[in-house]
């Protein structure tokens, strides 16, 4: 249990012991949870100075509902050796208090660190670890145009559902017409022949009331609500993995929304900056320059709140192209935790879980 993230239930399971009896045994005799020296704090943070390298990343995780910043040394590949610190909340002046506590020989040697688009994760680095590069994943990058598609697709399904509801209205309104229209005619009927009048069942037979709506569909057989609903991944994703059911759909929402194809693209003219592998510093300054003047040319205010996104933070995005350093091994690490979260079915004691994980990934 020591360098692994397993509990106690699983080795009871394979061993055929009482995993219950087990996890309190090595809590309190087993383990050296209750000397360790973190334990006091462990609630809010914990600190490993030996794990500190030149590489290194920082992103957040949530425990128990709550934020908890963790910055790891990205060396050691999501193993032991990975976490450098972990803090309750993403507040920067509560993760320095922390951070500061690292020797200052520790925090000057790093010289790289890979974080999202947060501009607190920005403070914390640039006071924390003043000598570092600071590099912005380019994940996220394409993750925020991706956003600005999203808020796209939203409107547009926004516009759909109020078209629906329209047409559901009049298609009410028409059957209480038509209601009333039979209810004169009866009693028209009536009022001229009395009770001898009884309806007739010959000719085509009436209408039901209580007919439902049936919205328009659309070629691929859905409809539009049902097109602009299920289109939210592949709008993600690049043309070259879409299957054929996909393809299909986009073609019908493309022709349909011209705007929607619009930004599209422009997003996947982004994404390709980001994979070409032969692009430098400068020659990637260039495609953005190129990439900015084409979101000029269009209308959509999303896609250029995304150009204004990327602007803002372009000489720390620009930094990528450096050495290609990313951001994913926080999101592995994050993984992991999550599912050793899982595995323990939730975090009931936060200090032993935290001094698990100083054990297994510390």
């Amino acid at each position: 249990m020591d360098n692994e993230t397993i509990t106690a239930r699983q080795i009871g399971y394979t061993y055929m012991i009482n995993s219950s009896t087990f996890a309190k045994r090595y809590k309190d005799t087993l383990s050296d949870f209750e000397t360790w020296e973190q334990k006091g704090h462990a609630s809010e943070w914990i600190l490993l100075p030996q794990n500190a390298g030149k590489e290194h990343g920082i992103d957040e995780t949530s425990l128990q509902g709550e934020l908890y910043t963790i910055v790891h040394n990205k060396e050691s590949h999501g193993r032991k050796g990975a976490i450098v610190a972990v803090d309750k909340g993403t507040n920067p002046s509560d993760v320095l208090r922390v951070l500061m506590q690292l020797p200052a020989d520790k925090r000057e040697m790093v010289g790289s660190i890979t974080m999202d688009l947060s501009d607190c994760m920005r403070a914390i680095a640039r006071e924390a670890f003043p000598k570092a590069t600071v590099i912005r994943d380019c994940f996220h990058v394409v993750k925020r145009g991706g956003e600005g598609c999203e808020e796209i697709r939203l409107r547009l399904k926004r516009e759909a559902v109020k078209k629906v509801n329209r047409q559901k209205a009049e298609f009410r309104k028409y059957l209480k017409g038509l209601a009333a229209q039979r209810k004169a005619y009866r009693e028209r009927m009536r009022a001229k022949y009395g009770k001898k009048w009884k309806k007739s069942k010959r000719g085509k037979k009436p209408k039901r009331l209580n007919a439902r709506f049936e919205p328009p569909r659309l070629v691929n057989g859905e409809t539009l609500v049902e097109a602009l609903t299920r289109c939210r991944k592949q709008l993600s994703m690049s043309r070259e993995k879409w299957s054929l059911v996909q393809e299909k759909r986009a073609k019908i929402l493309f022709e349909r929304y011209p705007k929607l194809e619009e930004a599209y693209n422009l997003i996947n003219s982004l994404r390709a900056v980001f994979r070409n592998k032969k692009l430098t510093r400068e020659t990637a300054k260039e495609k953005l320059e190129e990439w900015y003047e084409k979101v000029a040319a269009c209308s959509l205010r999303e896609i250029k709140s995304v150009r204004d996104t990327i602007k803002f933070y372009e000489d720390e995005i620009l930094n990528y192209f450096i050495e290609r350093q990313t951001n994913a091994s926080a999101e592995s690490l994050n993984s992991k935790i999550k599912c050793f979260r899982a595995q323990v079915k939730g975090v009931r004691d936060i200090p032993f879980f935290m001094y698990r994980l100083a054990t297994v990934l510390g």
